[in-house]
């Protein structure tokens, strides 16, 4: 038989004692684990907008006609440390990639993802010769 609270409540028999307990402990591993996913994505998405604005940055460089050097420094300067830079000058378009292996910051269950981008502009007459 049910015992009832004098507000007429169900109270909890001796069998569902510690029902949540138990529940709890089975869907918290599963929320963490859903929250790493969750700031591992951030954190690639936001390693991918760094590498766009720097390829863009050195496109820009380039288009003003500045130096290869110049061009590099610029784009390393706006991409996520430990970056590739190419920069493929040409007669009529100047190509900046920008490429990162990121990593999870635990190191441990999660590979790490390559992220790339790449941005062209038109070449100065007279520039990277």
């Amino acid at each position: 038989m049910m015992a009832r609270t004098v507000q007429g409540r169900r109270r909890a028999g001796p069998r569902e004692r510690g029902s949540v307990t138990a529940e709890t402990a089975v869907v918290l591993p599963v929320l963490v684990m859903v929250l790493a996913v969750a700031l591992w994505a951030v954190t690639v998405v936001g390693a991918q907008l760094r590498c766009v604005d720097a390829a863009r940055a050195g496109a820009r460089a380039a288009a003003r006609g500045e130096a290869l050097e110049a061009v590099r420094l610029a784009v390393l300067q706006a991409a996520p440390a430990g970056s590739r830079v190419t920069v493929e000058p040409g007669s009529e378009v100047t190509r900046v990639d920008v490429s990162v292996s990121v990593r999870p910051p635990w190191k441990s269950g999660f590979a790490s993802v390559e992220v790339t981008a790449s941005a062209a502009s038109a070449t100065e007459s007279g520039v990277f010769r």
